[in-house]
């Protein structure tokens, strides 16, 4: 499979862009916003698409022809206001819904944030709220697709080691996750075709990745 990751700078992406290449039988496509990325990415064999998710949906299309799966992991950051969560979080993650449907790839795997519904938006701080609006209405529009997607939910996001160790349910406690293992758990998607329709919470645990996925 070829599979375009959507966001591949980012550090989750990096980590899936590695596993992926060096799986000896996926190919991945980075998709980067500047040139000067690239070179990260052509060092480990990966094919690169310099394409801005503020841009046009046509773009994120051409980047997606001949693919046969695509891993939005893009995200604004923290450091970044409501204005760049509503363009990359929300607008962005839907332009690559639709750039899917428009190149005809099916497989669709989002990153989403740990909880994103209502009664999240409610509870969320003030400086979070947009965060979470814009996740939870991303992936009310991927659900509304007839794309096979996957949603993933991860919890507080930490750059410790993976150790492929994960604990995976509808519903889990509120936990931290490495970075690297939510990428483990991407890339596990991508192999696992039970996953289609299903959507989850992931944070570390005992499970192998493999495994805790087969009990969704």
């Amino acid at each position: 499979m070829k599979i375009l990751v959507v966001g591949a700078n980012g550090q989750v992406g990096k980590h899936l862009v590695s596993l992926i290449q060096d799986s000896g039988k996926h190919k991945a496509k980075a998709m980067i916003r500047k040139e000067e990325q690239a070179s990260y990415f052509e060092t480990i064999g990966a094919e690169t698409a310099i394409v801005d998710l503020e841009g046009e949906i046509e773009d994120i299309a051409k980047a997606a022809e001949g693919v046969d799966a695509i891993v939005f992991t893009a995200g604004s950051g923290p450091n970044t206001g409501a204005d760049k969560t509503l363009m990359i979080d929300l607008d962005g993650a839907v332009k690559t819904i639709k750039a899917a449907e428009k190149a005809g790839v099916k497989r669709f795997i989002m990153v989403s944030s740990y909880d994103t519904t209502r009664e999240a938006i409610q509870e969320a701080p003030e400086s979070f709220a947009p965060y979470v609006v814009a996740k939870h209405y991303a992936d009310e529009w991927l659900r509304g697709t007839a794309l096979d997607y996957t949603i993933v939910h991860p919890g507080r996001l930490t750059n410790e080691n993976g150790t492929a160790k994960v604990e995976i349910a509808r519903e889990v406690e509120i936990g931290e996750v490495p970075r690297e293992d939510v990428a483990h758990v991407l890339f596990g998607c991508i192999e696992a075709d039970s996953t289609i329709g299903k959507e989850f919470q992931v944070v570390s645990g005992s499970a192998d990745v493999k495994e805790a996925l087969g009990k969704l």
